[in-house]
């Protein structure tokens, strides 16, 4: 069977781009092997946020003292709460099925091979094979799986990865979580909360390495207060399973260290899908685990294209939606913006949350740029006072010399939905002076970003 474009993957760049072909007229099928929606939406972003939900419930009715509320006998129920995030998760599953319908996109069950002359051959559950033809072209949009260190091997039971940490049948009573990237720190949160007891262990001097600096000295400070504890400059040497749990050796900068837990949870990263998948047979070249493409997306094979954890370049849901979209787009003909990627928001949902964008403050000073820096912290915030949630900050840095919004970056509660702002007002390259000027609803959260840009002029009102 003939299809103008057919996508090889299902997830948030697969399913995205298949929609968006078809609402451009091309007749498209994307080829799944497991769950419609990948990874994100059955064993990412959607369950593990479930899961969070749970843990901050937990917290609400663990601390409803401190809001007037008398509440007794609250337990975590680690089955049930595991339960409804796989409930989550197949009900969005269930709807990316209706979504395809809709659109009127064939899916196309098995495990697909890319072959030559734009044709995939898709071998189902029943080992049966079948080829299909793509007149336009074939996106790849495979995804990645959790990344396993030689001396760090995934057993499944006591060494897990993060699709295990999401379906234990068990809590365990103490867990080791190796990494501290979003899905070490979101676990570690999850696990701590519910009484588990958690040790976080960081190969890099800082936990979330990649964020400013005094957004990861406040996210350890707040871990530490709930009873997590940090490794950083530390380093997993091997995990002893013989016996009942597991014994974990760290190499630290003081000697090395024995822990006992139950579990070992690895975070140490991803790894793309793009073994056995054909690429070789056809000479699409890959760099260091990923596929290159250009700025729409297109290999050095015409018709084969790639986006998402598959291709360099931040390895988020929505990048990969994104990418999607202007591939298709740039093949319908339109003439799509090339993405920005250093206008892509970054979210981490432990408690407290994390958001950022653009420059760090150590990035900016390592490129010489004059900079003004704005800091607001939420303890002076009159609605996080009211939600008792004061932990945090909303740190914002400028060009001196010109105003712009080189970087935000911001931990406290709800800040993965106040980014947004950010990443628009970069992309209109409002300025300082404009922000400050821009009125803010009172009492918000949101009006950190404005008194944060105040301060960096020097007007803040509330500090």
């Amino acid at each position: 069977m003939n299809y103008d474009i057919i996508v090889l993957g299902s997830g948030p760049g697969g399913y995205v781009t298949a929609i968006r072909a078809s609402q451009l007229g091309f007749k498209t099928a994307v080829v799944e092997r497991e769950s419609l929606g990948g990874i994100c939406l059955n064993w990412g972003c959607i369950p593990t946020k479930a899961l969070l939900k749970s843990a901050n419930v937990f917290e609400y009715l663990t601390h409803a003292s401190d809001y007037g509320v008398d509440v007794k006998g609250a337990k975590a129920d680690f089955t049930a709460m595991i339960n409804r995030s796989r409930g989550v998760a197949s009900g969005m599953s269930s709807g990316i099925q209706f979504l395809m319908k809709k659109n009127k996109i064939d899916v196309l069950s098995g495990n697909g091979v890319l072959k030559a002359e734009k044709t995939v051959s898709v071998t189902d559950d029943k080992g049966v094979t079948s080829d299909y033809k793509a007149d336009k072209g074939i996106i790849i949009a495979t995804g990645a799986r959790s990344r396993q260190l030689p001396n760090l091997s995934q057993d499944g039971e006591k060494v897990i990865g993060y699709r295990e940490a999401m379906s234990l049948k068990k809590q365990p009573k103490k867990l080791v979580v190796v990494g501290s990237g979003a899905i070490g720190v979101e676990f570690a949160y999850f696990y701590n909360a519910i009484g588990t007891e958690v040790t976080i262990v960081e190969y890099m001097p800082k936990i979330v390495p990649v964020e400013d600096d005094e957004v990861s000295k406040q996210l350890e400070k707040s871990f530490k207060k709930s009873g997590i504890k940090i490794m950083t400059n530390s380093s997993v040497e091997n995990v002893d399973t013989s016996g009942k749990g597991c014994v974990v050796s760290i190499k630290t900068s003081n000697g090395e260290e024995k822990i006992e837990c139950d579990v070992v949870l690895s975070a140490v990263g991803i790894q793309s899908n793009i073994e056995n998948i054909g690429l070789e047979d056809l000479g699409i070249i890959t760099d260091k685990g990923k596929i290159l493409v250009n700025d729409y997306y297109q290999t050095n094979m015409p018709g084969y294209f790639a986006i998402g954890d598959v291709v360099p370049g931040p390895a988020l849901a929505h990048v990969a939606s994104a990418e999607g979209i202007i591939c298709v787009e740039k093949l319908a003909g339109h003439e799509p913006e090339a993405l920005d990627y250093g206008n892509i928001p970054g979210c981490t949902y432990c408690s407290p949350e994390v958001a950022s964008v653009g420059l760090t403050e150590a990035s900016a000073k390592e490129k010489d740029l004059a900079i003004k820096i704005g800091k607001f912290p939420f303890s002076a915030s009159g609605k996080a006072s009211a939600a008792g949630a004061k932990d945090g900050f909303v740190k914002l840095i400028f060009d001196a010399k010109y105003g712009e919004l080189l970087g935000a970056h911001m931990i406290g509660a709800n800040v993965t939905e106040m980014i947004a702002e950010i990443v628009a007002l970069r992309k209109l390259e409002t300025t300082g002076e404009s922000l400050i000027k821009t009125v803010h609803p009172h009492p918000t959260m949101s009006e950190a970003i404005m008194e944060a840009a105040a301060a960096a002029y020097g007007e803040v009102i509330h500090l």
